[in-house]
């Protein structure tokens, strides 16, 4: 089957293209990086094409239609995750992009749409577990969750016949750009500040996981036009727990520091409204990102373990040792990931 996966130069994107082109799918996938989407097919064990195409302009709804034609599913990964951004940026990686992969789907008949969402709807800054699908989302914390928010509900309102939109917590793996890069670049230059002690529960999820989710999502029958699935590894641990498993494998030291949590929160508050009344950088830290390794917040995987069959196909264990395994092959350094 044909399908088209937006985003496909990106971390996950690229894992899902070489997943579906050893399954013998025809895959075309989108994105800007000439020098990306040359990596990502030189790793394809089958033959991909890339469209190249800058979500938000003028043209991107008609070439995006155009390329869907034939399509039995597109999946969207196309998206700006970020804690720090321009209002702007976010709305036309993340909103403008999901009302053109509708129009695409509505354009073609496409029978199928599996989008990737964020379980950041969920995030308040309380401590927060077994989160469910249905629970009322608190008012989003950063333009990231707004807009991905706003996505959701562009694709409820659409009546497409068949989405799946699939709320996977903390992704990590080779070619990671953000979580695992972010934690190593600290490990490296400094102490890692322990809020709360350090004893916040985070799940996570391996890349691995994400793919085969998004397979069953391509391939089982879904039990509702719309369906909404949290995804992780469920299996929680605490936040320096972590910590010490990713020095072991990577064998980096590990310094951390006690902080209390409402200095933190507010020094990266002063750092924020320094940013913004500068250049508009991201900051050294924000809120959002001190807040995610503060707070516990595990989610209630059971519907899609009942409804499409999910199971971890590698554990977390196993996915922090492959990813420390990719990582020291790469001999990289923490601010190239």
């Amino acid at each position: 089957m044909k399908i088209l996966v937006t985003g496909g130069t990106g971390f996950i994107g690229r894992h899902l293209v070489w997943h579906l082109a050893a399954q013998g799918c025809q895959v075309l996938f989108s994105g800007r990086n000439a020098t990306a989407a040359a990596e990502v097919i030189a790793h394809s064990p089958a033959p991909v094409q890339w469209l190249a195409l800058a979500h938000g302009s003028a043209q991107a709804a008609e070439r995006l239609a155009e390329a869907s034609q034939g399509c039995a599913a597109i999946v969207h990964c196309a998206a700006l995750s970020s804690p720090w951004g321009a209002p702007q940026a976010f709305r036309q990686a993340n909103l403008d992009a999901t009302a053109e992969v509708i129009h695409a789907c509505k354009a073609n008949a496409v029978p199928r749409l599996v989008h990737l969402s964020t379980p950041s709807l969920y995030f308040d800054f309380t401590d927060r577990l077994g989160i469910r699908e249905d629970q009322p989302l608190p008012a989003p914390v950063n333009e990231y969750a707004r807009t991905k928010a706003q996505a959701e509900t562009l694709l409820a309102e659409a009546q497409l016949p068949k989405c799946v939109i699939l709320r996977p917590r903390a992704v990590f793996g080779p070619w990671d750009q953000t979580l695992m890069p972010r934690l190593l670049r600290v490990m490296r230059r400094g102490a890692i500040p322990l809020m709360r002690g350090g004893q916040a529960q985070l799940d996570l999820t391996c890349v691995e996981n994400l793919v085969h989710a998004v397979w069953l999502a391509l391939t089982r029958p879904l039990p509702r036009p719309l369906c909404v699935y949290n995804l992780s590894n469920a299996t929680p641990m605490a936040f320096a727990d972590l910590l010490q498993q990713l020095a072991t494998q990577l064998h980096l030291p590990l310094r951390t520091r006690r902080l209390p949590w409402r200095l933190v929160h507010g020094v990266a508050h002063l750092l924020e409204l320094k940013a913004r009344l500068g250049n508009g950088a991201e900051p050294l830290i924000t809120r959002y990102g001190a807040g995610v390794l503060a707070f516990s917040q595990t989610l209630d995987t059971r519907a899609i373990c009942r409804e499409l069959g999910y199971a971890p196909v590698i554990s977390q264990a196993e996915g922090i040792a492959r990813y420390a395994q990719w990582w020291l092959a790469r001999q990289e350094t923490p601010d190239e990931p």
